[in-house]
This record gives structure tokens, sequence and C-alpha cells, in this order.
């Protein structure tokens, strides 16, 4: 059993894949557009969330991403543009020089909850919200005692 994060971007996904790609050397597992998405047996278009939330046919209808040896599912598929809230992202490394260049990366138009530091419990910890409204987290723990 796998628990893997679904995130929406309403429309900025394409955009989010490039970002997370370079921040954060993630590796594109899969990628489909709304414009590929299947026909119908009958040869019709699939109406489904396309036509339920009017998506363009080069938005993204599903994503797969594996970042830090995690997945993590993407998709321009939102109805609303809800913000994200109530949970973040955890990335967590041994290696304080790429947890403090990840936390770097993904505040590059974001917004810092919590500055780049060493913590009771990490050699280094921080809190970014990205410029897409994605809340991360990126620690170095120490070992438990």
């Amino acid at each position: 059993m796998a628990l893997i994060p679904y995130i929406t971007f309403s429309g900025s996904c394409r955009e989010a894949i490039t970002f997370y790609q370079k921040a954060l050397d993630a590796e594109i597992l899969y990628s489909m557009t709304f414009a590929e998405m299947p026909p119908r047996e009958s040869g019709e278009q699939q109406e489904g969330c396309a036509a339920t939330v009017k998506m363009a046919p080069d938005d993204i209808l599903h994503a797969s991403l594996r970042i830090a040896g995690c997945e993590i599912m993407i998709s321009d598929g939102a109805a609303d543009n809800i913000p994200h809230h109530g949970y973040a992202l955890n990335l967590m490394t041994t290696d304080v020089e790429e947890g403090k260049r990840w936390f770097q990366n993904l505040a590059v138009g974001g917004h810092i909850t919590m500055p780049w530091q060493e913590t009771f419990w990490a050699f280094g910890f921080g809190m970014v919200t990205d410029r897409f409204g994605i809340h991360w987290m990126v620690n170095i723990a120490k070992p438990a005692e």
C-alpha cells in the first residue's frame, strides 16, 4: 500500500512540473493532457472532468512525479481554484546542503514561513509556501537519542 499526495493546480500544472524539475530534480513518471484523453468506445470524446471544469486541451489531466524517491500525482483538474491549506509536503534528506538547496529553490517566487535553521530536532529545517501555494517543510532530522 502507498499514500500518494494528489495536488491540483487549476491551470498551472505544466508550469509546476517545470518548476519542480528544476527546484527538486523531479522526474516525470507519467503525463497526459486533456486532449490526449482516449475517446469512448463510441468514438466520442470523453466528457468527464474536462467538460465539467472547462479545461483547455493542453492542460494536464494527470501526471506523476518522483521527488526525493517518493511519488506525487498532480493535475489541472480542479473545479475551483481552492487554496491549499491544512497540510504540508515534508521533504527529508540526510544531506544538509541538498536540503538547504531544496528550501532555497522552493522559496523562489514563494513565501518563507520559517527560515532555514538548525533546530533541536534537525540539522536543518525550514518551511516555505512555493509560488503555487503548496506548503513545504524541508527537514534534515538529527538521529534519535
